[in-house]
């Protein structure tokens, strides 16, 4: 009981972190060494943190949770492959680092990695209890509703006012601001100067005027991420957990919910984020326990909407020849040519960048990171590496799906939904290099997982 007890409040306490993550870590990790720290009250409270603070904070969280394991004795009696093809992957990043064409860009994706590794073995060995779930996600879910609210306060308020007071700047040649704004302005690069003239930056005057919100994340594709991830599991338990609520208290909490999800999710501007919704809830509505035909017409009908709204929606962007979907492929291009150039061990962990400076098409925008987490590490850790991740997370999904269907829990269900969408989101984006998005979801994986370990042992004891 004492022990239990200590786990509730390191599962909260683990669940409150990694709500920090998505508050003040929400950029790739291989960018922070251009994250500068806080220095004022209001950077602490409004900016984003240097990255590898999140690493000093994670390993005494994972020492802890490494002696609450060994004093509870707990084990992993499920499929050895689901504890295998990490620690392979893991351990082939790290002689992958050995032969890295850029170390200062590989030593803050291995602490990446590892963190990855460790929400995920405390997900399935510690956290893979419902109770120890709720605990894990008070501050998980507390962080997401902020990042929603901040998403629609970018698009209500801050976007337009921004905007409006940049070109009103510019106008009046900045005489409205103090000279110590002005500086601070062109030191985040909001003004730049131009044939000795000082102009408000055109590329962000672009994205204040698109409206694309990213809440506290990097951008607005991660912000599709973080709704793809946790969404789901949001409405089941504003469902769930409002039954006994007066009518109106329970609808307003409802419709809160909603809100925030779809509106943050569709002010992102997520093309791809958008399709995976519509198959989650595609996913979803054949699982109801519904008269065949009428199940059908409502899939048939939100998928036939969806499809036509994301016509509407993404018309111009389509129109225009939807260049980010070509620059992706000159990324993918790149990253199959370094993987046969280096295929044992990649250019890497982390480095994809330098490679593909060589190897870019001339018209193309240079890019970091691959876009597409599976073959970023063909491509930085070689073939061994690429098979081994791709193995683990297909499996993983496999066998979590395989017994979450069979089930009626509907909090693992909407966990399942949440983290196959982010995974196959995963062929499109860079979120395994995101603290805020990869180790929150690999801890979901492993609390998946864990179930599975759990209803194994009372099996077990049951013959």
């Amino acid at each position: 009981m004492k022990n239990f007890t200590a786990t509730k409040l390191y599962a909260l306490a683990f669940g409150l972190f990694l709500g920090l993550a998505i508050w003040k870590f929400g950029n790739p990790v291989i960018l922070d060494h251009v994250i500068s720290r806080p220095s004022s009250p209001n950077d602490w409270l409004n900016d984003a943190w240097p990255i590898h603070w999140a690493t000093w904070i994670l390993l005494p969280f994972t020492a802890v949770g490494a002696v609450l394991i060994f004093q509870q004795q707990l084990r992993w009696p499920a499929n050895r492959w689901l504890w295998r093809l990490p620690l392979i992957w893991l351990g082939w990043q790290l002689l992958a680092a050995t032969k890295t064409v850029d170390a200062d860009l590989t030593a803050p994706t291995l602490w990446q990695f590892f963190g990855c590794i460790a929400g995920y073995f405390l997900g399935a060995l510690l956290f893979a209890r419902e109770q120890l779930l709720r605990w894990l996600l008070v501050g998980l879910l507390a962080a997401f509703t902020f990042c929603l609210m901040r998403a629609v306060d970018q698009k209500l308020f801050e976007y337009p006012q921004s905007h409006q007071s940049l070109l009103e700047g510019e106008r009046s040649g900045w005489t409205n601001f103090p000279p110590a704004l002005v500086a601070d302005m062109k030191n985040q690069h909001l003004i730049i100067t131009t044939n000795g003239i000082d102009v408000a930056n055109p590329v962000i005057l672009s994205k204040f005027a698109k409206g694309r919100v990213s809440g506290t994340l990097v951008y607005p594709n991660a912000l599709a991420a973080i709704v793809l991830l946790l969404l789901p599991v949001s409405l089941t338990l504003a469902f769930a957990a409002t039954q006994k609520m007066k009518p109106a208290i329970r609808f307003a909490a409802i419709a809160l919910t909603l809100f925030l999800g779809s509106s943050a999710f569709y002010w992102s501007g997520s093309k791809f984020g958008w399709l995976l919704g519509l198959g989650l809830a595609g996913i979803y509505l054949r699982r109801l326990d519904w008269p065949r035909k009428l199940k059908l017409a409502t899939i048939a009908i939100v998928l036939v909407g969806g499809l036509g709204l994301f016509a509407v929606r993404f018309h111009n962007y389509f129109a225009a020849g939807a260049t980010s979907v070509s620059a992706r492929f000159d990324y993918w291009r790149a990253a199959v040519q370094t993987t046969a150039t280096y295929p044992l061990t990649g250019s890497g962990p982390g480095t994809f960048q330098r490679p593909y400076a060589r190897l870019k098409a001339p018209e193309s925008e240079m890019a970091r990171l691959t876009h597409n987490d599976y073959l970023e590490q063909f491509s930085d850790s070689g073939v061994v590496g690429g098979l081994a991740y791709a193995a683990w997370i297909f499996l993983a999904l496999a066998i979590a799906g395989k017994k979450i269907w069979r089930s009626r829990d509907e909090i693992s269900l909407a966990i399942f939904l949440g983290l196959t969408g982010w995974f196959a989101q995963s062929f499109g984006e860079f979120g395994l290099y995101v603290p805020a998005l990869a180790w929150t979801a690999f801890t979901l994986l492993g609390y998946l997982l864990g179930q599975k370990i759990i209803e194994f042992d009372k099996n077990s004891l049951n013959n």
